[in-house]
């Protein structure tokens, strides 16, 4: 199974390899908090960007570990990319941008961002 995801005037698209999950993190740092994310993570070789990439931009702030991919006509962050904690590549995916996602029966998981 796959899934697909864009930003929000469909400029940029993406699919993702497996199911969409059920349950999803909600961070509290500075930037996730103002966005409002729910997030799951995938490795990146589970990630293809379909379309967009000559309209993304990206957004890095303090460590600059993640590379925070918006869209320069709409300016919504659908994905980001980055390296999870053993190294390994993987991309952020937003689910609020997954359209088919049941946001409502999602299981969330709190992180405290704030304090990395």
């Amino acid at each position: 199974m796959a899934f697909e995801g864009s930003c929000h005037c469909g400029a940029v698209t993406y699919t993702v390899e497996g199911d969409i999950p059920d349950t999803a993190m909600s961070c509290n740092c500075s930037h996730c908090r103002r966005k409002g994310f729910l997030l799951t993570f995938v490795p990146i070789d589970q990630f293809r960007l379909e379309s967009g990439a000559d309209k993304l931009k990206s957004y890095q702030f303090n460590k600059h570990n993640i590379d925070h991919q918006f869209c320069t006509d709409c300016g919504c962050q659908s994905f980001s990319v980055g390296s999870g904690p053993s190294g390994e590549k993987m991309a952020a995916v937003n689910l609020r941008c997954v359209p088919d996602t049941d946001l409502d029966a999602l299981t969330i998981h709190k992180v405290d961002g704030a304090s990395f």
